[in-house]
């Protein structure tokens, strides 16, 4: 050995490992290698010191207090069947609001229109449903390839539908 000074022996009666990047717990002070530093791996008398751990109750996010020794899933179920200030019915889910004027539905989920960004329910969620506004966001490729196909098919069909450059729909027979 060339440097027997260097290092620290693992405390663990059983390993006494040199470590030469020792770790200290920070419950009893002892020097430990990687494979003993956790509380349960040397039996840490101080554990209980430093292991306190608070569950959270899952439906109204309270911490529930939990004594030693007992089981938290057990306390936790308590707390929801006795204690829980948890209220399904003031949970609300539809909270995306329709922003086409004159509509009041709300979604559970975001419909965020491509084009314009904007938020809109079901019904309204395609670009010519909401007078879609599409100058603030650029239209995708695949997007103005639809549209192109789409005024392909009605120009065959109809003559009514033409698509310029900028992805925008124009329809012929207004003019």
């Amino acid at each position: 050995m060339e440097l027997p000074w260097l290092g620290r022996h693992c405390s663990e009666r059983t390993c006494r490992q040199l470590d030469f990047l020792p770790l200290k717990c920070d419950a009893c002070g002892e020097v430990f290698c990687k494979d003993h530093i956790r509380y349960e791996e040397h039996s840490c008398s101080s554990a209980y010191k430093k292991n306190v751990q608070v569950p959270v109750c899952p439906l109204c996010n309270a911490p529930v207090p939990v004594q030693k020794g007992e089981v938290p899933d057990i306390v936790v179920g308590a707390h929801m069947d006795k204690d829980c200030k948890y209220n399904p019915t003031q949970q609300k889910i539809f909270t995306n609001k329709c922003l086409k004027p004159g509509c009041k539905r709300k979604e559970m989920m975001k419909v965020v229109c491509e084009q314009c960004g904007g938020n809109f329910c079901i019904k309204h969620r395609h670009p010519l449903d909401h007078d879609c506004k599409a100058g603030s966001r650029p239209i995708s490729k695949a997007g103005y390839a639809a549209l192109m196909r789409a005024s392909q098919t009605a120009f065959k069909s109809t003559g009514a539908i033409a698509v310029p450059s900028n992805g925008n729909l124009q329809h012929n027979r207004c003019r």
